[in-house]
């Protein structure tokens, strides 16, 4: 079962970052106004970008990494359609080699 991380840009002009195992049923669900407590009030939301993970935690991961960044670090990783090399490290670190050049 594939899991998703998101982020949607709300009427306000913010953004929102979250995760899914139905992307589509949960954009639906902020924009019925059944979403996340910070959404409800910003209505509706667009949906930016998301990204496929295999798994629940890697997910919920990406999410919190995304959380951290600045607004102009997630507007640039909704632009590239890939985590930037800082964040994905940080995400899955086994996956990756470190190896210094």
């Amino acid at each position: 079962m594939p899991f998703f991380a998101y982020i949607v840009e709300c009427a306000d002009g913010s953004l929102y970052t979250g995760w899914t195992d139905d992307i589509e049923r949960r954009i639906a669900a902020h924009n019925a106004g059944k979403g996340a407590r910070y959404t409800r009030s910003r209505l509706p939301v667009r949906l930016l970008n998301h990204w496929q993970f295999g798994s629940k935690g890697e997910a919920m991961s990406f999410e919190w990494h995304v959380k951290q960044m600045s607004r102009k670090e997630k507007l640039d990783l909704v632009a590239g359609c890939s985590a930037p090399s800082h964040i994905a490290c940080r995400i899955n670190p086994p996956r990756l080699s470190l190896q210094p050049d």
